[in-house]
């Protein structure tokens, strides 16, 4: 979904939902927390908080079912 809507120069996503056992968004098979690092032109000039609502309304029909918390970390290409 991030590829298709931003096509980012990099990109990873972490599930750290191992780092939230018991807490109330870890399923059992492990989903629920993740981590976001995502690079590209689609962020240039915009402020974080832009950049952290454009990405999770890119991810809107994930949440909460397969998504329960998301980390974002985001760099415009000219901030490589």
């Amino acid at each position: 979904m991030l590829t298709e809507a931003f096509q980012p120069d990099s990109l990873s996503i972490e599930d750290e939902s191992w780092k939230h056992a018991g807490h109330a968004g870890v399923r059992e098979h492990g989903g629920g927390h993740y981590h976001v690092r995502i690079t590209g032109e689609h962020f240039a000039g915009k402020s974080r908080l832009q950049c952290h609502r454009m990405v999770h309304q890119a991810l809107a029909s994930l949440f909460p079912k397969s998504i329960h918390a998301l980390s974002i970390d985001i760099a415009s290409r000219s901030a490589k």
